[in-house]
């Protein structure tokens, strides 16, 4: 089984082309980084995934995401090795994308801004990665 599931933001925007011939495909290529969850003196803190998308998903990819979005994806990995122009032999790997989608709203990626409703103070965020809810909201106002 070849199934890879990867979330991290955009390193840039992506490349997009469409293939040529009687119907046109589109190609996107872009890369992600991707967070190391645990980080070692003198390591990279994220690890970078050159990654292709093709047909709805690449023009998904070229309207919506751009440098810094934050995504979900998940694909298979390929080989994707080519011979230089020394004649020196290169390895490296592609993820083939087959789904893709946001992994944060647009509000925390910083295109616009949280606003509570009048009179609630907003809720803040604990170290641990969940939110503190704010004293006198009542379990109804909240969504789940």
């Amino acid at each position: 089984m070849n199934k890879v599931i990867l979330m991290g933001r955009l390193t840039r925007d992506a490349e997009v082309r469409y293939s040529q011939g009687a119907s046109q495909t589109a190609v996107a290529r872009f890369s992600i980084a991707v967070d190391r969850r645990f980080k070692r003196d003198g390591e990279p803190d994220a690890d970078f995934f050159n990654c292709t998308a093709f047909g709805k998903q690449a023009e998904f990819v070229e309207r919506y995401l751009h440098k810094g979005t934050k995504i979900v994806l998940s694909g298979r990995v390929q080989n994707d090795n080519y011979t230089n122009k020394d004649g020196q032999m290169v390895y490296s790997v592609r993820i083939m994308v087959d789904e893709i989608e946001f992994a944060e709203s647009k509000a925390a990626s910083g295109d616009g801004g949280y606003a509570p409703a009048a009179g609630r103070p907003a809720p803040s965020a604990a170290g641990d990665g969940f939110m503190n809810i704010p004293d006198g909201v009542d379990d109804e106002g909240l969504p789940f």
